[in-house]
């Protein structure tokens, strides 16, 4: 199963429809979003992807109510971090503030999932795979990137646009 990965698309419209071709293109089985999406309209723009989304809300995600809306509307997956899953026998961690995972990060959790920082983390701690791609938001071409992880070998690729 591979998973793609997105972080802090803050609502630009222009960079969601290429995460969405971008992420469609690659055939992911599931899309994380791990937070700051800001708009429901993002929302709305992710229901193009072949994937189902889930994901956590960040610190920028005010307009819950309409988040939450857009989400049952689109058929999403969102909550308040942390996110744990288990797909492909891999248990997963999502939160959007890496301090989010303080106290709930277990030694039995293959991949942490996380944004906030706009930075792109990509560690190995025993088993473990830790992975924030970076932003989606920016506006420069060619900074901006997904990830998609492949459960089966934890390892993880980096798609930029």
């Amino acid at each position: 199963m591979r998973i793609g990965v997105v972080s802090d698309t803050h609502d630009n419209a222009r960079n969601v429809a290429r995460i969405v071709e971008i992420l469609n293109r690659a055939g992911v089985d599931r899309v994380v979003h791990t937070g700051d999406i800001t708009r429901a309209a993002t929302l709305d723009r992710l229901a193009g992807l072949d994937a189902p989304l889930f994901g956590v809300y960040g610190n920028n995600d005010v307009l819950r109510e309409e988040l939450d809306e857009a989400s049952e509307r689109n058929g999403f997956v969102l909550a308040e971090p942390p996110f744990e899953a288990v797909w492909a026998g891999k248990r997963i961690l999502v939160v959007h503030d890496p301090r989010e995972a303080e106290g709930f990060v277990a030694k039995e959790h293959d991949l942490l999932l996380q944004g906030h920082t706009h930075r792109r983390i990509v560690t190995h701690n025993g088993h473990r795979l830790t992975f924030n791609p970076g932003e989606c938001a920016g506006m420069l071409e060619g900074h901006n990137a997904v990830g998609v992880v492949d459960l089966q070998t934890l390892s993880p690729d980096l798609l930029l646009f």
